[in-house]
């Protein structure tokens, strides 16, 4: 069984990781990984920094820029989690464009990920159209669980349609702005949550976009199986840099 679903059998609310591989430093990636797991972490998403980042906010954009000069490239990413499963056992997903991947070449991507360890991919501009009609048995082949994203202006059909296609969770993106930390989730995000929730999909959901601390994770998780944090992770790493991992996690699981 692929570990994002075995994962997703735990009883108790998920807490996932983004960060982009190659920031704060080139060679951080394999740090933070050990960190976070050690920290408590469920899941990582290991982001594959990319020059023209459209679903990301300013923080995520900036580490991916900052990533890209310190020489983080898909190739540079397989050699640094070369053995990462040697010593990290939650689920690994790579986050990232299509663009990199088709470069690469999507067959030969998704057998190095298999490779490697890797157990997912979430890949924002890959229509899940396109992705059924012409890459689900790549991915398959390589036991890779590909990862939809949702939105407030989703409509209930499509979102059904991308749940028949999935075989893991759906991220359920909290509003339909680019990434990054929010105080608190209004009553119009607490109303899709509960819109998503009562369409009893057969996929859980995991939320994103605007989580950052114990409070933020508490409402996302209150109508889903778990919830992301990605900008404000990212922001710690910038201020305070990998040693303060355990802080940021207790600070959100308490």
């Amino acid at each position: 069984m692929n570990r994002i679903n075995k994962k997703l059998q735990d009883n108790k609310k998920l807490l996932s990781i983004y960060f982009t591989a190659g920031y704060p430093n080139l060679n951080d990636t394999v740090t933070i990984i050990q960190d976070l797991e050690k920290n408590g972490v469920d899941m990582i998403e290991i982001g594959l920094p990319f020059s023209d980042p459209l679903a990301d906010g300013p923080t995520i954009q900036e580490s991916s820029t900052q990533a890209l000069k310190n020489g983080m490239t898909t190739e540079a990413l397989f050699n640094q989690l070369q053995g990462i499963r040697e010593t990290v056992s939650i689920p690994l997903i790579i986050m990232g464009y299509f663009n990199p991947m088709l470069q690469y070449g999507v067959e030969a991507f998704c057998e190095k990920c298999q490779e490697l360890g890797i157990d997912g991919l979430i890949i924002p501009d890959l229509p899940v159209d396109v992705y059924h009609e012409e890459y689900q048995s790549i991915f398959e082949k390589y036991g890779l669980i590909n990862v939809f994203l949702i939105t407030p202006q989703t409509s209930d059909e499509r979102i059904k349609y991308i749940d028949s296609v999935s075989n893991g969770f759906i991220y359920m993106v909290s509003s339909a702005s680019t990434t990054g930390a929010k105080s608190g989730f209004g009553e119009e995000q607490t109303q899709y949550f509960k819109r998503i929730a009562n369409l009893n999909l057969k996929n859980p959901q995991i939320v994103g976009f605007g989580i950052s601390n114990n409070q933020t994770f508490s409402q996302a998780t209150q109508y889903a199986k778990g919830a992301i944090i990605g900008s404000a992770f990212v922001k710690k790493l910038k201020e305070h840099g990998v040693g303060s991992i355990s802080e940021f996690v207790k600070g959100v699981i308490g």
